[in-house]
């Protein structure tokens, strides 16, 4: 019994510590030692507004506040040594940082052999901070998450993230979204991805891919035999775009989630993207919505799944686009078929529906592939 009796006299013990603790923190907090520490802050930030904006965060969080941060206040260097803080997450974002902070933080990063995750979205740091973050984690394999959103990233910063994807194996998950990167950005980027063997998240929303961009990307894509999940949303993949992801979905059978929302996607893109989804048995999550498919685009790609058995779908998004009865008909029957998926859509709202065989939209002319005219229902 005496293993029991030492477990629990440890969590009684750990318990009587935390409760020490959150006692310290709530006792710290008394007029007194409020207008000690703003004080103490003041004399030194020359910003008592982001002292008090400090305060007032470990505050909520019911924590001790530092006061070596208070006292070192704006000075141009932080200095935190023996504070034994061993983060195994960095959060940097919206600091200013620039290219000068980036160049800064790589030579930290080049010695660093804890941090894994790190964010630094917001920062302004551009092709050149760029390039100093890309080289100090070639060398650094203990970085695995990389957020770097809003960071003014445009093609010649894609040189370097190229780079990093083809020698940073380690690098799991990388966010650029809000950034400039556009399709010769994508052109360079693609037959990275196709190469990479790490990546399993890559966030490339809110650019300016399109045309042989995301043509390229498309076919790094159907190369790629780590991503799982991918999100393009907000960019311009267009019918040709859409088309060549459709083509990649056929040949991958390792991504699971893939958000398109907002690309500028028809119906013909619609109808191309449907030929992956007819025969793709690992997609889980497809999000498509806001794009201008119409009644059409949207009936062919339930079609599509309908006609996959096999298909792993657990949630299609096709909400803001337009619909009708005959979609909400054919929902219905594909969802009997696929108990297991979730489809979003309008027509929960609709109420009155128009009858099925009056289309709100004229229906557009049968294309040369006849791929139009040749699905009934």
């Amino acid at each position: 019994m005496k293993g029991p009796c030492k477990s629990s006299a440890k969590n009684e013990d750990q318990q009587g510590e935390v409760a020490a603790t959150a006692c310290k923190a709530e006792n710290f907090w008394t007029a007194d030692s409020r207008f000690a520490l703003e004080t103490e802050g003041t004399h030194s930030l020359g910003e008592p507004v982001t002292a008090a904006l400090y305060l007032e965060s470990c505050q909520a969080l019911s924590v001790v506040p530092a006061s070596c941060l208070l006292r070192q206040g704006s000075a141009s260097e932080l200095n935190l040594r023996h504070r034994g803080l061993g983060p195994q997450r960095l959060d940097l974002r919206d600091n200013g940082l620039c290219v000068a902070g980036a160049e800064a933080l790589a030579d930290v990063l080049c010695k660093n052999s804890i941090i894994s995750d790190v964010d630094l979205s917001e920062n302004q740091i551009g092709a050149a901070g760029l390039q100093a973050l890309c080289a100090a984690l070639a060398v650094n394999p203990a970085v695995q998450k990389m957020q770097l959103g809003g960071n003014r990233l445009e093609e010649k910063a894609a040189q370097h993230l190229a780079a990093l994807l083809l020698r940073h194996t380690s690098l799991q998950s990388l966010d650029l979204s809000y950034n400039q990167l556009n399709d010769l950005a994508g052109e360079t980027l693609g037959p990275a991805l196709a190469e990479n063997t790490g990546l399993t998240e890559l966030n490339l929303s809110w650019n300016h891919l399109r045309g042989p961009g995301a043509i390229a990307l498309a076919k790094g894509l159907e190369a790629n035999i780590f991503l799982k999940v991918l999100d393009i949303s907000h960019n311009g993949f267009g019918d040709s775009g859409a088309s060549s992801i459709g083509e990649a979905l056929k040949a991958n059978n390792v991504l699971e989630e893939l958000n398109m929302r907002n690309n500028r996607i028809s119906m013909t893109g619609a109808l191309r993207l449907g030929l992956g989804l007819q025969v793709n048995q690992t997609l889980r999550i497809l999000i498509i919505s806001k794009n201008p498919i119409r009644i059409e685009g949207y009936v062919s790609l339930l079609k599509s799944i309908r006609n996959n058995r096999s298909s792993a779908l657990e949630l299609l998004d096709l909400s803001e686009v337009q619909v009708n009865r005959e979609c909400d008909d054919l929902t219905n029957s594909v969802t009997a078929i696929l108990p297991g998926l979730c489809i979003k859509n309008n027509t929960s709202r609709r109420k009155d529906w128009p009858p099925a065989s009056t289309p709100s939209q004229p229906a557009p002319a049968p294309t040369d592939s006849g791929l139009v005219s040749s699905m009934p229902l």
